[in-house]
C-alpha cells in the first residue's frame, strides 16, 4: 500500500505555487532511502516570475530605513525560535541527520547569524566625507546591489539558506533562494515563516534542478549569483554570469589539512579531530578531512584514530547515541564508495571503509594511512565520513603537503609551540587557520576560501558588505 507523498511548492511574490508546468521531482529521505515528498521542477516560467516579483519589491525594500530593516529581520529570528521544532522535523527528514544534534548545534547559531545581520544592517561603515578637491565635497555611499540569485547546497540546506538570505535582505536586497534538489524542505519551510513577515517579493523560494539554478543566473534581472556548492558548479556559475558581468559570491569545495606537531596531546588532538572529521558524516567543505602528523608521533596517532573511528557510531536520526546521520543521496555514497574501491595499493584502511546496513545511504567511520601525496583521496574531496593520515618531517614539509592541493578554505595546527603556530598561520595558504581546534564558526568572523575554494566571505562584517556596492557622490561647493 503506497503512501501518499507530500506537496512542496514554490515561494513567489507571496504565495505558494506549483511550477508553472506542473513539473515535479521526488525528495529522498537519506535515512530511509524513501521517496516522502515531491517538489517543483521548476522552468523559465518559474524562474522569470521570481525575478519578477523580486525586482518589483526592491525599490521599496531598499528605501527602508536599516533599523526598519533590523526589526523585519529580528521577528525572522524570533519566528525561527519559536517553530523551532518544525525545522528541525523538516531539515532530519531532508538530511536524516541526528534530531538532537541538529537542534543544539543549528537552531542556536542559526538564529544567532539571522540577529547579528540585523545588527550589521546599522552598521555599515565608511570613508568620511571630505575635499580632496578644491569647492568639492566627496562622500562614499554604500547600496544595495538589487535583486540576488541565491543557490544553496544539501549539507547544512537551513543553515546555509540562512547565510544567503540573512546578509542580502539586511542590506536592502531582494532575494531568490533555490535549495538543493534533494533536499527543499526545510527551504520551503523557512519561506512560510519569513513571508508572515516580510512584504510580499521580497524573499522568494524556487525549487528545482541544476537547469533551474543555471536559468537563474543567466537571467537578466539579477545583479548578483550566490552558490555555496561543488567547485565544478561554481564553475559554471561564474561563467554563465560572466556573460553580462554580475556580481558572484562563490563558497565551494574544501580539502582541511590538520597539521599536528609532536608536541601535541594525542588524545584531546585526536578526540577534537575525529569529531570535526566525522561530523555531519564529513559533509563538510571545512571538515577534519586530511590530517598530516609529525612523523615521530604517526603511528601512535594512527591507531589512537582508528580506535576514535571504531567507537564513532552511525544510524537513524532518533538514535541519541549517533555522531551522524548518513549520506546525502545516492550518488554521493556511491562516490565515498569509489574513492575508497580505486585507494593505491599503498594505501591502508585503519578503520571503516564500507556501508552501513542496506537501509539509506549510511557509511562507516574510515581512516585511511599510508597515502602519497598526488594520491586521489589526498587531492580530490571525498565529502563523507573519511579522515586520511600522511606523515611529515619537518615544518616546510607540513607546509608543502597543506597547501599542495587545489583547494584552499579551512586548515588547523596542533602544537603547544606559539611561535610554531604563528609561523605556520603565516605560510598556510587558507581562508583560516585555526589552531589546537578544529571547526567552530562565529557569526562575527569571516568564512571563505582562497584558489577553487572560491571567492567572497560569509559571515562577518565582510560577508555584509559582499551584497553591497560603493557609490561615490561629490558635491560643488559653490553651487
Amino acid at each position: 500500500m503506497s503512501t501518499e507523498l507530500r506537496r512542496l511548492r514554490n515561494y513567489i511574490d507571496g504565495e505558494f505555487r506549483d511550477a508553472a508546468d506542473g513539473r515535479t521531482t521526488e525528495v529522498v529521505n537519506p535515512a530511509t532511502g524513501e521517496a516522502y515528498a515531491t517538489a517543483p521542477l521548476s522552468g523559465q516560467a518559474d524562474v522569470d516570475a521570481a525575478m519578477a516579483a523580486a525586482a518589483r519589491a526592491f525599490p521599496a525594500w531598499r528605501d527602508l530605513t536599516p533599523s526598519e530593516r533590523q526589526k523585519a529581520l529580528l521577528k525572522i529570528a524570533d519566528a525561527f525560535e519559536e517553530r523551532a521544532e518544525e525545522l528541525i522535523a523538516a531539515e532530519v527528514e531532508n538530511t536524516g541527520k541526528p534530531i538532537g544534534l541538529t537542534r543544539s548545534e543549528e537552531i542556536p547559531p542559526m538564529v544567532d547569524q539571522i540577529r547579528f545581520f540585523a545588527g550589521a544592517a546599522r552598521m555599515l561603515e565608511g570613508r568620511s566625507a571630505g575635499e580632496y578637491m578644491d569647492g568639492m565635497t566627496s562622500i562614499i555611499r554604500r547600496e544595495p546591489i538589487g535583486v540576488c540569485a541565491q543557490v544553496a547546497p544539501w549539507n547544512y540546506p537551513m543553515m546555509m539558506a540562512v547565510w544567503k538570505f540573512a546578509p542580502a535582505l539586511a542590506a536592502g536586497n531582494t532575494v531568490v533562494l533555490k535549495p538543493s534538489d534533494t533536499t527543499p524542505a526545510s527551504t520551503v519551510l523557512i519561506a512560510e515563516i519569513i513571508g508572515s513577515v516580510l512584504p510580499k517579493g521580497v524573499f522568494n523560494v524556487i525549487c528545482g534542478d541544476r537547469d533551474t539554478g543555471r536559468m537563474m543566473v543567466e537571467h537578466d534581472t539579477p545583479a548578483m549569483a550566490s552558490i555555496t556548492g561543488s567547485v565544478r558548479a561554481g564553475m559554471s556559475v561564474a561563467e554563465s554570469a560572466s556573460k553580462d558581468l554580475k556580481r558572484v559570491h562563490l563558497e565551494l569545495g574544501g580539502k582541511a589539512p590538520v597539521v599536528v606537531f609532536e608536541d601535541t596531546d594525542i588524545a584531546k588532538a585526536v578526540e577534537d579531530i575525529s569529531v570535526a572529521g566525522f561530523f555531519n558524516a564529513g559533509q563538510d567543505c571545512t571538515a577534519a578531512c586530511r590530517v598530516l602528523v609529525h612523523e615521530s608521533i604517526h603511528d601512535e596517532f594512527v591507531t589512537a584514530l582508528a580506535k576514535a573511528a571504531e567507537d564513532t557510531k552511525t544510524g537513524q536520526p532518533d538514535d541519541e547515541d549517533v555522531l551522524y546521520g548518513p549520506l546525502n543521496n545516492a550518488n554521493q555514497l556511491k562516490q565515498v564508495e569509489g574513492f575508497i574501491e580505486r585507494l593505491p595499493a599503498h594505501a591502508r584502511v585503519q578503520a571503516g571503509g564500507k556501508r552501513v546496513g542496506d537501509k539509506g545511504y549510511f557509511f562507516a567511520p574510515t581512516v585511511v594511512s599510508g597515502l602519497k601525496q598526488d594520491d586521489e583521496i589526498i587531492q580530490k574531496e571525498v565529502f563523507g565520513p573519511v579522515i586520511t593520515v600522511q606523515s611529515f618531517t619537518d615544518e616546510d614539509q607540513a607546509v608543502e603537503y597543506a597547501n599542495g592541493v587545489e583547494y584552499a578554505l579551512a586548515s588547523s595546527v596542533w602544537t603547544k609551540d606559539h611561535g610554531r603556530a604563528m609561523r605556520m598561520s603565516k605560510k598556510l595558504d587558507f581562508g583560516c587557520v585555526w589552531i589546537n581546534t578544529h571547526i567552530p564558526l562565529v557569526a562575527e568572523m569571516p568564512h571563505g576560501g582562497f584558489k577553487k575554494s572560491g571567492y567572497g566571505k560569509d559571515l562577518s562584517a565582510y560577508g555584509f558588505e559582499d551584497y553591497t556596492r560603493i557609490k561615490h557622490v561629490m558635491t560643488s561647493l559653490d553651487a
